[in-house]
């Protein structure tokens, strides 16, 4: 799932479990690309060339593959304006916790994908409303 600065989600995919969500990033940026202009998440070689060749200026927190790189990268970052809004991304973890939490999509009773796809994304309509109310307020 792709969710605005606000909250408000922007596009989802529902997979198998059995996919890592890095297979599934260039797709749903791609299709969150159509709607409004954004930032991706993962860090992986593809992913940042699709972002940069969309136009886009990726915000994406380092894999400490080498930890005093990504450590030197991180100091770099807090001084950048890309720090600030990266600061924000913590919002589709709560996002997935408030479907999960809130919502009824921690446990789906269903089988067959498109009824996990209906079941799935009442949460998400009901989410996307209460943000938009929460904005309003």
């Amino acid at each position: 799932m792709d969710v605005a600065d606000g909250g408000v989600p922007i596009s989802c995919l529902v997979t198998s479990a059995s996919l890592h969500d890095s297979q599934a990033a260039t797709p749903l940026s791609t299709l969150t690309q159509q709607r409004v202009i954004n930032n991706s998440a993962y860090d992986a070689g593809p992913i940042h060339s699709h972002s940069s060749d969309s136009g886009r200026v990726p915000i994406i927190d380092t894999n400490p593959r080498n930890r005093k790189a990504a450590h030197d990268l991180e100091k770099k970052a807090q001084r950048t304006a890309e720090w600030v809004h990266y600061r924000e991304r913590s919002i589709v973890e709560r996002a997935f916790g408030r479907l999960k939490d809130e919502f009824g999509a921690h446990h789906v009773p269903v089988r067959g994908h498109q009824k996990v796809m209906c079941h799935l994304m009442f949460p998400v309509v009901v989410l996307t409303v209460d943000q938009l109310l929460r904005m309003v307020q």
